[in-house]
């Protein structure tokens, strides 16, 4: 039996120990013992970009923050339906994060960090949304299990009244936030709702086969 081998570790900032791990030809980064992310389930971190590009409409030069980098399927899947003309700014708070991409993920990250489209932007998703005024078409965060902090206790801050105000200011008129989540939160749901914003929420299987456990994705919009 192969045996599932430990390559890195990682503090996040304020936070817990990240672990990556190798096992056969996958990869997986934990947390105590919580798998954040693994190269065996990808299919709702595609489905982040992919179903909010089709939330944005028809955009001309269209604009995604995505926070942060996680292994890169978001980005990735964003980069396959964004136009040539299209901005995805990439903003990851861990640099080891990106270590791993580029090395022994190398082979899986397809040199998307590469693509002309993006902007590598080591920090905290946080203030880049603070700084946004009527900047991004699309916003998708996936920082966390969900909006209750899980990997670090400040990302609360994104999923707050004020964080969720500073996200509706940081969009375009018609651009979109959408938020990743292992589960339902009923509680943020509403939290959406009273920022006063149209919100679905989604269930997508964490697999691309459309097989394994569900995962949430909130879409919002500005009313």
């Amino acid at each position: 039996m192969i045996q599932r081998e430990l390559l890195d570790t990682a503090w996040i900032p304020d936070g817990e120990r990240l672990e990556l791990y190798r096992h056969d030809q996958d990869f997986m980064i934990v947390i105590g013992h919580n798998e954040l992310m693994s190269t065996r389930k990808w299919g709702s971190e595609e489905a982040l970009a992919t179903m909010a590009f089709e939330r944005i409409g028809n955009v001309t030069r269209p604009h995604f923050l995505i926070g942060g980098y996680g292994m890169g399927f978001t980005l990735r899947a964003a980069l396959k339906v964004l136009p040539a003309h299209a901005k995805i700014t990439v903003v990851e708070l861990v640099p080891e994060i990106i270590q791993w991409a580029r090395g022994p993920m190398a082979h899986l990250t397809q040199q998307c960090l590469e693509d002309p489209r993006v902007t590598l932007v080591m920090g905290d998703v946080a203030h880049a949304i603070l700084d946004g005024h009527g900047d991004y078409d699309a916003i998708l965060l996936d920082v966390d299990n969900g909006p209750d902090g899980l990997v670090r206790e400040d990302n609360n801050v994104i999923y707050s009244k004020v964080g969720l105000r500073a996200a509706k200011r940081a969009l375009t008129p018609d651009g979109v936030l959408a938020i990743w989540s292992a589960g339902a939160d009923p509680a943020f749901t509403r939290r959406l709702e009273r920022a006063d914003m149209v919100v679905s929420e989604v269930k997508v299987h964490a697999r691309s086969n459309g097989k394994g456990p569900k995962h949430v994705i909130w879409f919002a919009k500005k009313i």
